[in-house]
């Protein structure tokens, strides 16, 4: 494997380029933040337009991993790798074996678990030549559920009450954590609609909880109480924000902003927005089982104590008068400084 270190965007650590001809393998590593701990975060494996739009993503990712962290008081810096999917590979397998290789030549500096496009079974080949890797179980119901308590709690905040039964959620994306969410919401009695890139994973949706089903582009204006974001990032921008009819956006996407301007044209629609490390910390907690030894019911505790995070969050925005966005960035900001 060729690695190349590459001159670190300005607050980073540490920034690599790896590549490996024999398996296939092609990706960046973003090393963010060691303040708090060692960085943590997942491997993303996605067809990239250009290297500079693979190495941007690892950065902003990497990024909102040492945001999340330090919001919810984990001792865990942040970090990120992305593989590049320019085509099928001979073995999965071999991809993965190479890329344990690169996270165990960091020696603990990070550790990595599953994100869009890899799975925990994948980490499991990863974990034969390193033991920085977490998240071997299947993470997606207790990211959901983080995102649900996020979800109560904006609504208490917002309408005095965290009752969803009979609120209606708009999902964009039915994948594991989406789909998750639909199904806890459902049981608290909550109307969805859904849509997926794959349409068979919303037809699936609607089929378990009674959803109703609109292709991706019409979900931004279906006229719900809440928008939760639980595909890929970016979603909320110029474009889309004018169309949104509902009051909340609260969802398990990373970067949900195109733009850090989004968050004030939410505002300006009085939208009230959960800043997506806020709502979608459940996984990395649930991580700590694995990172800090934690037992299932103190990760468990953590994962409800998102509620809180939440209240207090957009408490302290309120009386700031600024977005949750800029508070959140600023409490994290201030928790990450030496």
């Amino acid at each position: 494997m060729h690695v190349t270190e590459l001159q670190p965007a300005p607050g980073y650590e540490h920034v690599l380029l790896a590549e490996d001809p024999s398996s296939g393998y092609r990706g960046f590593i973003a090393l963010h933040s060691s303040r708090l701990g060692p960085a943590v975060g997942g491997t993303r494996r996605w067809r990239y337009p250009s290297d500079e739009a693979a190495l941007a993503d690892a950065l902003r990712l990497a990024r909102g991993m040492s945001y999340k962290n330090a919001l919810a008081e984990l001792p865990m810096g942040g970090g990120k790798s992305v593989i590049m999917a320019d085509g099928e590979v001979a073995s999965r397998e071999d991809l993965f074996q190479a890329h344990g290789l690169l996270v165990e030549s960091l020696g603990g500096r990070y550790i990595t678990a599953e994100d869009v496009g890899t799975s925990h079974e994948d980490m499991a080949i990863v974990r034969r030549e390193t033991r920085w890797v977490a998240g071997l179980s299947d993470p997606s119901p207790v990211t959901a559920r983080g995102v649900l308590r996020a979800m109560t709690a904006a609504a208490r905040h917002r309408w005095g009450s965290d009752d969803l039964s009979n609120r209606t959620v708009a999902i964009q994306g039915c994948g594991h954590v989406g789909a998750s969410l639909a199904a806890q919401l459902s049981q608290l009695g909550a109307r969805l609609v859904v849509c997926d890139v794959e349409r068979a994973r919303a037809d699936r949706c609607a089929a378990e909880h009674g959803a109703v089903v609109v292709s991706p582009h019409d979900i931004y204006d279906q006229p719900a109480d809440i928008l939760s974001p639980c595909a890929l990032g970016g979603t909320l921008n110029p474009a889309t924000i004018p169309r949104l009819r509902v009051s909340l956006v609260v969802g398990a996407a990373n970067n949900q902003l195109a733009l850090a301007a989004d968050a004030d044209d939410l505002a300006a629609r009085d939208i009230l927005y959960v800043p997506d490390y806020v709502a979608n910390a459940g996984g990395v907690i649930d991580g700590a089982r694995d990172i800090c030894g934690w037992s299932a019911e103190r990760a468990q505790a953590a994962v409800e104590a998102v509620y809180d995070t939440t209240l207090d969050l957009l408490a302290a925005a309120e009386r700031q008068d600024e977005t949750p966005a800029a508070a959140a960035d600023r409490i994290a900001e201030a928790r990450l400084a030496p």
